[in-house]
């Protein structure tokens, strides 16, 4: 017995944090493959596009949002509707020795400028699409030329301000960077909750009751000396209650437990009840409350009867009665409790 609970509750923190380090790698790893299987860096990073680049030479090695600067535009007198608004407005203008078709933010043309002498814009080259074709076809009426003169005469890209939306693509790389910066924190946490387990959260709830540390230890050395009391996930030393689950791990000092209650929980699939689970809950001073999960019954009763004969003071059972005591023994919130114990501590 000794043996087996030599440094047990930190052997379970360090376990509990390696199964957290999977969704976080998961999860970066999804956003690299999406950073290289769509064109996310060039979104984030544009290539600025010169006149000596065609729009089927840029669009084809995959640098399709681009900066580039066009002179002499003039207005087509047609427009791009979405979702029946006008999204953008079709001019016309020389590129790379072409004619070639530019659609502009209605913001970007002052909603239809006759011609624009100089622009600088950001965009997305956009190959040939129902709405370039109509627009063709149109202007082929337009000059009298044929729908098929047309376009062998135009290439079959443009550069479209509208789809390079600059509130989306901000609102992306905000989600896309937030949502790592979150993933990288976590990876960082349980790393050094693994390498230092005394900073976990089961270790620094404590704080309130004395030095998380020195209380882990103590914790350890009566568990792995001689333990009065043990289930599959849930042990009882001379002085602590300690869960160690694969829901999470916890230490409580017995004479500081205040609440001890349980409910059953039952599972069923459709309307076929397969299992009844219990969980108990103990409330201790300074406002700490731990859940016990998934549990039996027998365990949770054999517990439960242990931490009752172990302190007097502790109350059995839940009723409002039981509810009303605890409430007017538990004084400040909880975070306040911490900062107090923690600014002692440092002076």
């Amino acid at each position: 017995m000794t043996e087996n609970y030599e440094h047990y509750i930190t052997r379970n923190i360090r376990a509990f944090y390696r199964r957290r380090l999977f969704s976080p790698l998961v999860y970066l790893t999804i956003l690299l493959l999406l950073w290289f299987l769509f064109p996310l860096g060039n979104i984030l990073f544009p290539v600025t596009i010169t006149q000596n680049a065609s729009f089927r030479s840029v669009y084809q090695s995959n640098q399709r949002y681009a900066k580039a600067a066009f002179t002499d535009l003039t207005f087509t007198g047609y427009t791009s509707k979405k979702y029946n608004n006008t999204d953008g407005y079709f001019y016309y203008g020389i590129w790379n020795e072409e004619c070639v078709i530019v659609l502009l933010s209605p913001e970007t043309c002052e909603e239809g400028l006759p011609t624009i002498d100089n622009i600088t814009i950001h965009g997305k080259i956009v190959k040939s699409n129902d709405t370039y074709k109509a627009l063709l076809s149109k202007l082929s009426s337009a000059l009298d030329w044929t729908e098929s003169g047309i376009i062998n005469q135009m290439p079959a890209y443009y550069f479209s301000e509208p789809d390079y939306n600059t509130f989306t693509t901000i609102l992306l790389f905000i989600v896309y960077f937030g949502t790592m910066l979150y993933a990288l924190i976590c990876l960082f946490i349980y790393m050094l909750y693994i390498h230092v387990p005394h900073l976990a959260p089961a270790c620094q709830n404590l704080v309130v009751f004395g030095h998380p540390k020195q209380m882990l230890e103590e914790a350890e050395e009566e568990l792995a000396t001689l333990p009065q009391l043990a289930t599959e996930d849930m042990f009882i030393t001379e002085h602590y209650f300690i869960m160690t689950s694969p829901y999470g791990n916890a230490i409580v000092p017995i004479q500081e437990i205040l609440w001890i209650y349980k409910y059953s929980t039952l599972h069923k699939f459709l309307w076929y009840h397969f299992s009844i689970s219990y969980t108990m809950h103990i409330t201790a001073k300074k406002h700490l409350y731990i859940h016990c999960p998934k549990n039996i019954k027998s365990d949770i009763d054999g517990i439960m009867d242990y931490l009752a004969e172990a302190n007097h003071d502790i109350l059995v059972g839940f009723s409002e009665e039981n509810r009303l005591k605890v409430e007017k023994v538990l004084g400040k919130p909880f975070h306040i409790e911490k900062l107090i114990a923690l600014m002692h501590r440092k002076i």
